[in-house]
């Protein structure tokens, strides 16, 4: 009588171990749950399952993280999702607008080397007058370009 209770036991614990689930049928069950998001994977290793992937924010890592852990099979989460800051594109870099006063100074130190041209700055618009030679037109305006006015107005008589 003894020998069949014990076996009793026995047959009865091997059935309870053996219907528990196993990583791959926790790791399918997540998987389906979340196949509306490519971007996450997950992989389950004695019942931890471990996320993976770019999320688009902290809730949405949070909702992905209380999904899988939802799913029966899962003893705990381990959440190595990414945020996606990473894909964002880098902001365009401010424009410096020098003042008046600056912005004077350093065009004329430009405009001096070039015989015949004159300047005037007003409310960081640059306005070139006078004559200079086609060669010499391009490098004037690339070195005053450079200068970051807000415009340049080109008033020089081409010779």
């Amino acid at each position: 009588m003894k020998f069949k209770s014990i076996l009793l036991g026995m047959s009865l614990c091997v059935a309870l171990v053996s219907c528990k689930p196993n990583d791959a049928d926790i790791e399918k069950a997540i998987t389906e749950k979340l196949n509306d998001t490519p971007e996450i994977q997950v992989s389950v290793h004695d019942g931890v399952a471990t996320i993976t992937g770019t999320c688009e924010d902290e809730i949405f890592k949070k909702n992905i993280e209380k999904s899988v852990r939802s799913v029966k099979g899962v003893k705990s989460v381990v959440n190595t999702c990414e945020l996606a800051r990473a894909n964002q594109e880098p902001a365009a870099a401010a424009v410096v607008i020098n003042p008046d006063t600056e912005l004077d100074k350093s065009v004329h130190k430009v405009v001096d080397a070039y015989d015949g041209v004159s300047v005037t700055v007003v409310g960081g618009v640059v306005t070139l007058s006078g004559e200079i030679k086609r060669d010499k037109l391009q490098p004037l305006m690339q070195s005053i370009q450079e200068l970051k006015p807000k415009k340049v107005d080109n008033k020089l008589i081409i010779k």
